[in-house]
């Protein structure tokens, strides 16, 4: 599904990638582990040009997204992301949170958009808070609302940036059970998180990133249990 080829970002004199190759299959779930500051974010947010490139090439469904022609707004609507934190809009009701870009971007009527975003909001169990405001939520719904207006779009890959970081301890089981619903549906998912009981659960692929460099991955069986590389084991040590 995503192919990204001597992918490289500098900031300035700063490289945050170096030089990465990955390929994600369709239907897989790649979990990306590592210290802060070791390029994860941005790898990810590369995936859909939100970050671009200094250079390489990244290939979508067999387009070449890094290509200046592509229409990456379009992309984009099969690329669901999810960010630390939910970026609602505070005047509108969590319903019209949810509908607004189905309807915007024309791909749904109305209704057609409101009856999704039922279905959806019984699958995370928030049914009762379609006409709710963000400022009524707490952190662990205003979550699950974003991860919903993201599945709105019928993305065909969903991109997770920490999305439990900026959440109460209690509030992060609630998130990781929806994430937990969509692997087992088979959603593509390809998720930055500090939460290694989560990698360890869902993931067919972890990788381990410092430095901009993916240092190893394999299983979670393979990284948790018995890793390679000395950084993925000093790493391991001090989180696990």
């Amino acid at each position: 599904m995503i192919y990204v080829n001597n992918l490289s970002k500098s900031f300035g004199d700063h490289l945050v990638l170096n030089n990465v190759s990955e390929h994600i299959a369709p239907g897989e779930k790649v979990v990306i582990i590592g210290p802060s500051g070791s390029g994860k974010s941005t790898f990810l947010r590369c995936l859909n040009l939100l970050e671009q490139p200094t250079s390489g090439e990244i290939t979508f469904e067999g387009q070449l997204i890094t290509d200046k022609k592509a229409d990456i707004n379009k992309i984009r609507q099969q690329m669901g992301m999810v960010f630390q934190h939910f970026n609602l809009f505070p005047h509108l009701t969590i319903l019209d949170n949810i509908i607004m870009a189905p309807v915007h971007l024309k791909l749904m009527t109305k209704a057609q958009a409101k009856e999704e975003a039922m279905r959806l909001l019984e699958i995370v169990g928030l049914t009762e808070k379609a006409n709710a405001y963000p400022g009524q939520l707490s952190g662990g719904q205003k979550q699950r609302i974003a991860i919903v207006r993201s599945l709105a779009l019928k993305p065909k890959v969903m991109l997770f940036d920490e999305p439990t970081s900026a959440l109460d301890p209690e509030m992060v089981g609630e998130v990781l059970e929806v994430m937990k619903g969509l692997a087992k549906d088979g959603m593509t998912m390809v998720v930055v998180t500090h939460e290694m009981g989560f990698a360890r659960e869902v993931a067919d692929r972890v990788l381990f990133m410092d430095e901009g460099i993916i240092y190893e991955q394999g299983t979670p069986e393979q990284i948790f249990s018995s890793p390679v590389n000395e950084r993925t084991q000093k790493f391991l040590r001090a989180v696990l």
